[in-house]
């Protein structure tokens, strides 16, 4: 017997966006076929937080960044995310340096008592 099941006509995804003080997961639906755009426009979660550019803003789908043109499935959980304020290769440059400084630093102490 052959599967006469039409495609569902609307798909339900998650819109998930975070700052430091508030994190915020709506569920929309959209129609089969919707755009991750279209599926963030839906939400109106654009409105809520108005800092987010989505021209320019980074996207992905369960961790994994993607494109705003991107289709989504069911159940998605679409991301927006924040932009980086620093660089981690930076921070890890200056991490290292800090710890460098603090290993020729320990001496002091030894010469001191002597």
């Amino acid at each position: 017997m052959a599967d006469t099941d039409p495609k569902p006509a609307t798909v339900r995804v998650e819109i998930a966006y975070a700052r430091p003080d508030e994190q915020t997961i709506l569920t929309v639906e959209v129609p089969a076929g919707a755009t991750l755009e279209q599926a963030i426009l839906d939400s109106h979660i654009l409105e809520r937080f108005p800092e987010i550019q989505l021209p320019t803003a980074k996207v992905g789908v369960f961790g994994k960044l993607s494109k705003l043109s991107a289709a989504v499935r069911p159940g998605d959980r679409v991301e927006i995310y924040r932009p980086l304020l620093a660089d981690p290769k930076e921070v890890r440059k200056k991490r290292a340096a800090e710890g460098k400084r603090m290993r020729k630093g320990g001496g002091d102490a030894e010469a001191e008592s002597a």
